[in-house]
């Protein structure tokens, strides 16, 4: 849902980061805190260097340290494979990171999360990828955000009863009926999506080992308890999420639209665009007795200190500043990478990038490539970009129960995917006050995914017409916020105020146009390429865009590339 999966903005000009410049993580580094003194994560860094420091080569090269890389490379590193990360920006964490501005912490991208502290078969890939590397996340737990949508404005509740309130007061008693329908129908097959343990899944036959065996009285006990419905209604998981409204006949145009927002802020595509299984999985986790919300402490960024801490410590490594220029292919097979200054990384086993299905094809030869491959990435629709807004302000006159999220719906007409008409707002200093300065709050405003890159493309970033339709885009956010924080706000007496556009997305985060990710109606595609021990992982491949999706990802690819028993060790060892 919203917040939870965007790709956010990179660093800004003018951030703080230790020895930001090719910084080296390694397991002998030195401990420097990433926010305040009372932090409860910190990660290891080293001082700037020309190249990757030791040995250049590793069993396993990882491109980019997205949090679908991160998964990737610590799962590697416990599987005892010599890993190394490179990451082209001096912070690791791609779309994810933290930066921090004249004692504002921000969070990037992803802001709204569920799930940390959840163990055992059914925990979501990023809680159970946390778990094989021993590392936890302290967090704040909450259950409502507020919504702003042409009906009217309320406190929007997870659980299982709570939105039925809303619907009786904002929609109508035939949204109430159809969305108990909804949800009789796709809990039971919850059980199906939930079934097997996303870090049982790999990518080749042994996964009939690690899962589909392992796991088999599971299997069969949930798809006995979904009884004939929910048993005929099991294949529908891999198909969009549409097709299931489409079949219970929902109609109510609350319902349609509703569900379009949730789907779009979960995966960037309204619900004909999602996988059945994606939604349902969320659905089971916001609509049960007793769910929470998670924010961790200290920011987004504690989630890649956790997981750059688990990579380390079990002997991993990270080069920052190490920008990936090609990708080197002898006799069909990738053998590792050569690094913008020159350097030549090699990959004794594979090589992983965790760039887009775009960028990735821009790192390789050509003429080695099948033309097929080539033209279904380039033919691949893309969804848009983002508008961001980055604020640092004072908090005396707003209220106090201002809350952390807040999404405002200018109109149902336009579609959710319609460019400035949805706003998402996030201020988590609201659960964690050591993100701002005493008595402030941190903001980060955006539109998800639906920025067109057409109307940057070619600006020159020092222009003033780039400057005028910086202002001209971002008023949209400014509205929003205004509305959500109330008559106590001034933007005129905020300390930071940082614009982000697509060309920002394009630059920092080296994504292709600036896009958000692929906007791919149905299955992604998998994790193996054309060319011999490459492989891919993150949003452009399965499951597709989403936290929990790319650290799906990034497990899936580092269990195929060891051995079945290895993998079934693992499973054993964290008691799944």
């Amino acid at each position: 849902m919203a917040l939870v999966h965007q790709p956010g903005l990179p660093l800004f000009p003018g951030s703080k980061y230790p020895n930001s410049t090719n910084t080296v993580l390694t397991p002998n580094s030195i401990i420097v805190p990433r926010c305040s003194s009372n932090a409860s994560t910190s990660i290891s860094v080293k001082p700037p260097t020309k190249s990757v420091p030791g040995k250049a080569e590793a069993d396993v090269v990882v491109i980019g340290s997205g949090i679908g890389g991160l998964c990737c490379g610590g799962l590697l590193a416990r599987y005892n494979q010599d890993v190394l990360i490179l990451e082209s920006h001096d912070l690791p964490g791609g779309a994810a990171h933290s930066f921090e501005i004249k004692g504002y912490k921000f969070d990037s991208g992803p802001s709204l999360f569920s799930g940390f502290q959840s163990r055992g078969l059914q925990a979501n890939p990023l809680a159970q990828v946390l778990d094989a590397l021993g590392e936890s996340i302290p967090c704040a737990k909450y259950d409502s955000w507020m919504v702003y949508i042409p009906e009217g404005e309320f406190l929007s509740r997870i659980g299982p009863t709570e939105f039925y309130k809303d619907l009786e007061k904002y929609a109508s008693q035939n949204a109430v009926q159809e969305w108990k329908k909804l949800l009789d129908a796709i809990l039971p097959l919850s059980a199906a999506a939930m079934a097997l343990p996303p870090l049982s899944i790999r990518g080749d036959l042994g996964v009939l080992s690690t899962a589909a065996t392992r796991y088999a009285p599971s299997l069969l006990k949930s798809f006995m308890g979904m009884g004939l419905q929910g048993a005929l209604g099991a294949p529908k998981l891999l198909r969009p999420f549409s097709e299931i409204m489409d079949s219970l006949e929902l109609k109510d145009p609350f319902i349609r639209n509703w569900v379009d927002l949730l789907a779009f802020l979960l995966a960037g595509v309204k619900s004909n665009g999602i996988l059945s299984a994606e939604m349902i999985y969320m659905f089971a986790e916001w609509y049960k007795p007793g769910c929470t919300l998670e924010y961790p402490l200290n920011g987004s960024g504690a989630v890649i200190d956790a997981l750059v801490r688990g990579l380390q410590k079990f002997g991993g490594r990270i080069s920052l500043g190490s920008h990936v220029e090609k990708i080197i292919v002898e006799n069909g097979k990738a053998t590792g990478v050569k690094l913008k200054g020159g350097q030549f990384i090699r990959a004794k086993k594979a090589v992983v990038s965790n760039a887009s299905m775009w960028d990735t094809l821009n790192l390789l030869p050509k003429d080695q490539l099948p033309t097929s491959y080539v033209n279904r990435v380039k033919t691949t629709p893309q969804c848009e970009s983002f508008m961001h807004l980055h604020l640092g302000f004072d908090a005396e006159g707003l209220r106090e129960d201002l809350g952390i999220h807040h999404i405002v719906v200018n109109e149902w007409e336009r579609g959710v995917d319609a460019d400035q008409n949805v706003v998402l707002i996030s201020v988590p200093s609201v659960l964690s006050p050591n993100l701002a300065p005493p008595g402030k709050h941190v903001l980060h405003a955006y539109t998800p995914g639906t920025e067109p890159f057409e109307l940057w493309e070619g600006l020159d970033r020092r222009s003033e017409e780039y400057k005028k339709l910086k202002a001209e885009r971002s008023e949209v956010m400014w509205r929003a916020v205004e509305r959500a924080l109330g008559s106590g706000f001034n933007r005129d007496k905020c300390e930071v105020k940082l614009v982000g556009t697509p060309l920002t997305h394009q630059r920092f985060l080296r994504r292709n146009r600036g896009t958000y990710g692929p906007a791919i109606q149905g299955s992604f595609p998998g994790h193996p390429t054309p060319i011999s021990q490459l492989y891919c992982c993150g949003d452009s491949t399965f499951p597709g865009i989403g936290v929990p999706a790319v650290a799906a990802s990034g497990a899936i690819v580092a269990n195929s590339l060891v051995s079945v028993s290895q993998h079934s060790q693992l499973l054993d060892a964290i008691g799944i």
